[in-house]
């Protein structure tokens, strides 16, 4: 569930960011699995323009403005961070990419750059939104309609405006969303070997478990586990006994009890596709109510599962988990006891990304499409459990890239 901008608190429900974290010398014993990730080619990169220009033809879009982010890399390779000086890929409907940078950024944008491209750079003193207008016009689309992706900052949009005067600007989610929703065989490659890095970094760390630790400590475990496996951690979000009730924590201090839930939601990023995986256990002899929440979440989690059907509008899984949790007296809807939050999530370069299995998403499930599922049960005041594994669809249906636990006394198979 969680992604690295929710920040650890004092004392509290620890979300510890990856760069804390030296790797395998914290963690003896353990080796990488990540030597047989396979990169993304680039024929798939050139494949994934082409089709973003096919899609462009069919919806008028004369070009399309991608800045750094998980959507330039998609496309481009290029991994860079965003700041006021812009970086950036115009993708126009035909012919090659233009990519822009700063002058004394090129050798560095170059070196991740995976596809071939027009590589223009600016001058401090230079206008980079009139390079790019620039571009455009000697390219006859400088009066036509140009799309952004939908993360891209209000000063591009604005600049952009200001040196096309005479263009049409307006949302690239439909091309950019249509194409990153649906994953190929070589990415979910990679979240499948994220995900078994993050089920592996789990074993690790349960055994080290103690009575009196924090969140943070716990956190350090796994984090350390997971980049000895060779996993890049994104997140690792520890929630120990009352504060599990409260998806995202509490401010409270918390240590580990006997007898008091233990709720893990923690992921990695493999070549930039991501894992996210929670398991939620007892620290001692679980109580029979504990073991019934668990229980109620576990079978939650299975309907899910279970109304994963191609064609189905995603909002339907949402819909059925909160059929089976009404009829055992939780909700109804989002009220508390019961499940606070959307069903799943969709998943790839980013933790978080379209669509949602949420109430009234009507994007029919197709293969390729990944999803978190987690229908977490909490009950304010006590406790919470959630678990959460991600899947992707087939031709034939729902496929785990982890499998859930079978029982509370295995939390991890």
């Amino acid at each position: 569930m969680p992604r690295r901008h929710f920040m650890a608190m004092a004392g509290a429900a620890a979300v510890i960011p990856s760069t804390t974290y030296s790797g395998s010398a914290q963690a003896p014993g353990l080796t990488s699995m990540a030597a047989q990730a396979v990169p993304i080619s680039t024929a798939e990169r050139e494949a994934r323009i082409a089709g973003a220009q096919q899609l462009m033809r069919q919806q008028g879009l004369s070009a399309i403005l991608v800045e750094p982010g998980s959507s330039l890399v998609y496309f481009t390779g290029v991994r860079w961070s965003r700041s006021e000086r812009l970086t950036a890929a115009v993708i126009p409907a035909d012919g090659p990419i233009g990519v822009f940078t700063p002058f004394f950024e090129e050798p560095s944008v170059r070196e991740s750059l995976a596809v071939p491209a027009d590589l223009r750079t600016w001058n401090e003193h230079e206008d980079p939104l009139q390079l790019v207008g620039n571009w455009l016009k000697e390219r006859k689309l400088g009066s036509g309609t140009i799309g952004v992706e939908e993360t891209v900052r209000y000063f591009i949009v604005d600049g952009l405006g200001r040196a096309l005067p005479q263009a049409r600007i307006r949302s690239a989610a439909p091309v950019v969303r249509a194409l990153r929703m649906i994953k190929s065989p070589a990415e979910i490659a990679l979240m499948q070997l994220a995900s078994d890095i993050t089920i592996a970094a789990y074993r690790h760390t349960a055994r080290r478990i103690e009575r009196g630790m924090t969140p943070a400590q716990i956190g350090a475990i796994m984090n350390e586990a997971t980049a000895a496996l060779g996993g890049r951690p994104e997140f690792a979000l520890v929630l120990l006994g009352e504060a599990s009730a409260y998806p995202h924590g509490t401010g409270k201090p918390q240590a580990v009890a006997q007898g008091e839930v233990v709720l893990m939601d923690c992921g990695c990023s493999v070549q930039g596709y991501q894992s996210d995986i929670s398991r939620t256990f007892v620290f001692g002899e679980p109580t029979p109510r504990q073991r019934e929440v668990w229980n109620h979440m576990h079978r939650g989690q299975q309907i899910a599962f279970g109304a994963a059907r191609i064609g189905a509008p995603a909002g339907s899984v949402d819909d059925a988990v909160r059929t089976f949790y009404r009829k055992l007296g939780y909700g109804p809807d989002y009220k508390l006891p019961g499940l606070s939050h959307r069903a799943g999530h969709g998943i790839g370069l980013d933790g978080h990304e379209p669509v949602n299995l949420v109430r009234g998403e009507q994007t029919p499930l197709a293969p390729g499409m990944c999803f978190s599922d987690e229908p977490g049960v909490y009950l304010p005041g006590a406790f919470g459990v959630r678990l959460e594994d991600c899947f992707y669809m087939t031709a034939s249906g729902p496929r785990w890239f982890s499998t859930p636990p079978p029982s509370l006394d295995q939390p991890f198979g």
